[in-house]
């Protein structure tokens, strides 16, 4: 069964890659008992928004195996969008003022690139905590990447992130610390992308509630989870979802920016990424950046060569991880279903009420 995207508002990509399978409508599957209905809030800046649709979208398919998912698309007010961007979100993604009173088993809400030193003073700051609390009475889970997840932690619980030195990129080791089910069949060790500049810390999330679910020596809390209200809330301070190239995106556009001299530095090569050969040609052309720091010298980035050596050593985790969190949520919907069937009618309770009472 296919990804189903509500209302047939199939971005165009997702739509040429699976030309093949026939695009269904989402009326006759989502009050199914076995259909999950999903919310994409997706954020991110203009250059990588199309490219985060994909990769959500193909790690929820992969995820999802046989299972039924219907997915809707949302973005957040107040982050700067070209008009090629606007264009894509009026054509394929719903207004905000669609989420408020709707119910989803499950959202993803993702980040975005920061451009104020305090979240806070972010212009979107004011819809995404309103999105934030409207999360945890309505839906059974919630994750939140990166940025986003740095909102919810602050504030629902007033930590902080601290800003890092360097920024922390590439692929890190991390290790599982504790038995749950989101991290249920998964190895000891998983390996997972970073792309950040702030993080926040172990100790200050174990002391509001926060459970540590995977650690890396390196790149420091990777998963963490509580739960918020009605809703489970998945925390990732890296990028599960990212494809094979995003990395290397990122350092591209990065270095692009140094040579415009949009950034004083060059920036730091993505940690366990490339292989050796990779490795050389990227030190050689950081080199003849550093002599020839014009914008004409990006032709000269040496794709091609280092995308040979590329391969998505987290693909396995990453869909173990989100196959494991569509299941917390069929469990949940399952315990509703069950509950709402054998409930006599006109019982005054709601479901979620009696579950809490007991």
């Amino acid at each position: 069964m296919p990804l189903i995207i509500e209302g047939g508002r199939v971005p165009s990509r997702w739509a040429e890659r699976e030309s093949s399978r026939p695009m269904v409508s989402a009326d006759r599957y989502v009050k199914r008992a076995d259909c999950l209905t999903l919310a994409l809030i997706n954020n991110m800046p203009d250059p990588a928004l199309e490219d985060t649709e994909l990769q959500f979208f193909d790690l929820l398919d992969s995820a999802s195996g046989d299972g039924l998912i219907v997915l809707k698309l949302y973005s957040l007010t107040g982050i700067p969008r070209t008009d090629r961007g606007q264009r894509h979100l009026n054509s394929f993604y719903y207004d905000l003022d669609d989420l408020w009173n709707s119910r989803f088993d499950g959202v993803i809400i993702t980040g975005t690139e920061p451009r104020q030193p305090k979240l806070q003073d972010e212009p979107y700051w004011a819809v995404l905590t309103r999105v934030l609390d409207w999360a945890e009475q309505n839906t059974s889970s919630t994750i939140l990447s990166c940025l986003a997840a740095h909102a919810s932690v602050l504030h629902g619980d007033g930590v902080g992130r601290h800003r890092l030195q360097d920024k922390k990129f590439g692929v890190f080791e991390s290790t599982t610390t504790g038995e749950h089910a989101l991290t249920s069949g998964i190895a000891d060790r998983i390996r997972f992308p970073h792309s950040r500049w702030n993080e926040v810390r172990a100790d200050e999330l174990t002391s509001c509630g926060y459970s540590v679910l995977t650690e890396s020596a390196e790149a420091g809390v990777d998963l963490f989870v509580k739960k918020k209200k009605k809703s489970l809330f998945v925390h990732f301070q890296g990028h599960p979802e990212y494809g094979a190239r995003t990395l290397l995106k990122e350092y591209r556009r990065d270095i692009k920016r140094f040579l415009a001299r949009e950034r004083e530095t060059y920036p730091t090569m993505p940690m366990g990424y490339f292989d050796a050969t990779a490795t050389q040609v990227m030190t050689d052309f950081q080199a003849t950046a550093a002599s020839n720091r014009r914008e004409e010298t990006a032709a000269l980035f040496p794709e091609g060569a280092a995308v040979e050596g590329l391969q998505n050593t987290w693909r396995s985790s990453a869909v173990s991880v989100y196959r494991n969190w569509l299941k917390y949520m069929e469990s949940r919907k399952a315990e509703t279903f069950s509950v709402d069937s054998v409930r006599p009618t006109g019982a005054v309770r709601s479901i979620e009420a009696t579950r809490e009472m007991a």
